[in-house]
């Protein structure tokens, strides 16, 4: 799958990376059919004509975990004001708040992607752009990787405040950061893949995408295609550098609306690469 990263300065130093959202994409997520009952979770996993890897198998127990804790979250939003999941739900929004910009984009590089078509204003030089993506993802490999271990290793111990008459916050709350730093740590050891200098990395990337979409029976061996081609197209825009320089009088806070709707960006996540120090 092709993905769309958009990237432009957007305070002083400070670069917005986002991931432009695909229509295509959304509705193909939600055409897949998900287990939505841990009767269907166990056929898909253990009953299932597909054979499926343990990679597969775990990425199908991530997903519906994470279905389940949306579905929870959309319970308390929906409460009445001055309740108690109102109240927690509160607390979240203002924990979620803390999150950092840059994991939200590193969990939005799934692992089906195998090119990506990088968007930058033409002032910037690409070889700038891609070290920052380089750097990225370096760095959210080693920072969620150490958060993932870290929250689940105080999962057991949150776990014993069940037996209290009140909702296991912090229990949830590790819940979620464990698959949320999960994600961001496959998203980042993704992108280090898409985006590297190395054929060797290319090949794993089209080496994953064999074994997902072309598993073959008939035990011949994969053939060497010979020199693969970067996963990854730099286009430089004339276009957004002009957005980004914005109307003479206009409020900063119109010109990203207006880059977030031509480029089908998440207008929210931008605002908070604004704002994040």
């Amino acid at each position: 799958m092709r993905a769309r990263l958009v990237i432009f300065p957007i305070k002083g130093r400070n670069w917005c990376f986002t991931r432009s959202i695909d229509p295509a994409a959304v509705e193909s997520a939600q055409a897949t059919s998900k287990p939505q009952v841990w009767r269907e979770l166990w056929r898909q996993l253990f009953s299932g004509g597909e054979r499926r890897t343990g990679q597969q198998k775990l990425e199908l127990v991530v997903d519906f975990a994470a279905e389940k804790m949306n579905g929870a979250w959309v319970n308390m939003e929906k409460a009445p004001a001055g309740s108690l999941k109102n109240k927690v739900h509160g607390l979240g929004l203002k924990l979620l708040s803390r999150v950092k910009p840059s994991e939200t984009f590193l969990r939005s590089v799934s692992e089906d992607i195998t090119k990506v078509d990088i968007t930058y204003p033409s002032s910037l030089n690409s070889r700038l752009v891609r070290r920052r993506l380089r750097h990225m993802a370096i760095r959210g490999a080693v920072n969620h990787r150490i958060y993932f271990y870290g929250s689940v290793s105080l999962i057991p111990f949150t776990a014993a405040l069940s037996v209290l008459p009140l909702p296991n916050i912090p229990f949830f709350w590790l819940l979620f950061r464990a698959f949320a730093n999960w994600r961001a740590l496959k998203g980042s050891e993704r992108l280090l893949l898409l985006v590297s200098d190395c054929p060797n990395d290319w090949r794993l990337v089209v080496a994953s995408k064999n074994s997902r979409n072309a598993k073959k029976d008939d035990g011949r061996q994969m053939v060497d295609e010979g020199p693969q081609r970067e996963p990854w197209t730099l286009w430089p825009s004339e276009e957004l550098e002009k957005l980004i320089g914005g109307q003479p009088g206009e409020d900063p806070g119109v010109t990203l609306r207006r880059i977030c709707q031509i480029y089908r960006l998440n207008e929210t996540e931008v605002l908070r690469c604004r704002d994040s120090s």
